[in-house]
């Protein structure tokens, strides 16, 4: 039996063995970047549900077109444009499964074997493992606490053959929480567009904001049009209906409309007019601000435990948003080594930070979510990584 050589370039490992620890129901997990669960609005998903099988019910549960539904287009154009200044129609909107599908077909559009990618250092695991199922090579671009360094993605423009890609996540960014400024967010869009480059602007977590207005997106900076802007459902409203979309110019949406109908035909139907139904019935934004209030109060209790149990080197910054909190472990510590004792000793996990850089090294990072524990469990969690650490240290 044969194989596609790209099963040699889907390194799943990090993401296995973490999924592998945490099949223990025993395990307090600070790893995966859920949601919290008991906010889900499901009383009035049920009601959105039964008025849309009323209202549409046989259009609801058959196929749909590939580009998605057209009230959900103008919607997230509407959305996008008011909250990030996004000059975005609906036209130039594409649903897909999850944002992850979006970087999958982002490996299929533009990335053959040995295509670079140029990405935060560190940048999102889950981006990492599209891209590289297609045979991409990584180069990690400088970043500090206002996103990518400008002057360094530029000097890798221009020092490195065929790159066809630069993968962005500036709205508390995952794993570090770091929300680029608006000034790093105009330089990049400038210079993207001079040099013609694709870039994705992936943006799951830029609602989840505690404090002020979202500042403005990196593409509403674009003026060459090559920012591919991506947004999701799945952190303000429900990741398991898997409903997400993409902003870009037509050219680049058409091929995207392509390969997204070669490979599923279409998003869900019911799961679109739900989401459709619901913003009609009820306030998203008071939905996300009701969010925002209990994750906020979770990330405090983290900040707090972290610097109360963990060794003093340790460094961590609490983010303004999101979901993840980055900590620095003293020089020597290896978070790979942390997590084996922590999980099968002490019943608690997180996610190593190695496994976010796109080139080795880096081992004494970790990534922590506080969003989908409850505050006493999260003390206790961290409790029980301090008392490793201390015996790392």
């Amino acid at each position: 039996m044969k194989f596609a050589k790209r099963l040699e370039w889907c390194d799943s490992s990090d993401v296995g063995d973490i999924l592998k620890a945490l099949s223990d129901p025993e395990i307090l997990s600070l790893a995966g970047g859920l949601p919290a669960p008991e906010l889900f609005p499901v009383e009035e998903v049920k009601t959105a549900t039964a008025f849309v099988l009323d209202r549409e019910g046989d259009k609801a549960l058959q196929y749909s077109s590939a580009q998605g539904d057209p009230r959900l287009r103008e919607m997230v154009a509407r959305r996008m444009t008011d909250k990030y200044g996004t000059p975005a129609k609906a036209e130039e909107v594409l649903i897909t499964n999850g944002s992850q599908q979006a970087l999958d077909m982002a490996g299929k559009v533009f990335l053959e074997e040995g295509s670079v990618v140029l990405c935060e250092s560190p940048t999102y695991l889950g981006a990492l493992g599209a891209f590289r199922t297609y045979g991409a090579e990584f180069v990690g671009v400088e970043t500090d606490s206002d996103g990518m360094i400008i002057e360094d993605l530029e000097r890798k423009l221009k020092e490195i053959d065929d790159v066809r890609l630069v993968y962005v996540n500036p709205d508390f960014q995952n794993p570090t929480g770091i929300d680029w400024s608006v000034e790093r967010r105009k330089a990049f869009a400038e210079v993207v567009g001079r040099y013609g480059v694709a870039a994705i602007e992936d943006n799951p977590y830029g609602e989840l904001r505690f404090e002020g207005p979202c500042p403005p997106s990196i593409k509403s900076f674009d003026r060459a049009g090559v920012v591919i802007s991506l947004g999701s459902f799945s952190k303000i409203f429900s990741p398991g209906m898997r409903v997400a979309w993409m902003i870009a110019a037509p050219e680049i949406l058409s091929k995207f409309g392509d390969m997204k109908q070669n490979a599923i035909l279409c998003s869900s139907t019911l799961h679109q007019a739900q989401i459709v139904a619901y913003n009609e019935m009820f306030d998203l934004d008071a939905h996300v601000e009701r969010i925002c209030k209990v994750y906020e109060k979770r990330m405090s209790v983290l900040i707090d435990s972290v610097r109360e149990f963990f060794p003093k080197e340790a460094v961590v910054v609490p983010p303004a948003g999101g979901l993840f909190a980055w900590v620095e472990l003293p020089e020597g510590v290896n978070a790979r080594e942390v997590f084996k004792v922590a999980v099968e000793e002490h019943k608690v996990a997180f996610v190593p930070g190695g496994a976010f850089f796109a080139e080795p090294g880096h081992e004494n990072y970790m990534r922590l979510n506080f969003s989908n524990v409850p505050e006493d469990r999260l003390r206790e969690g961290i409790r029980r990584l301090g008392a490793v650490l201390s015996q790392s240290v």
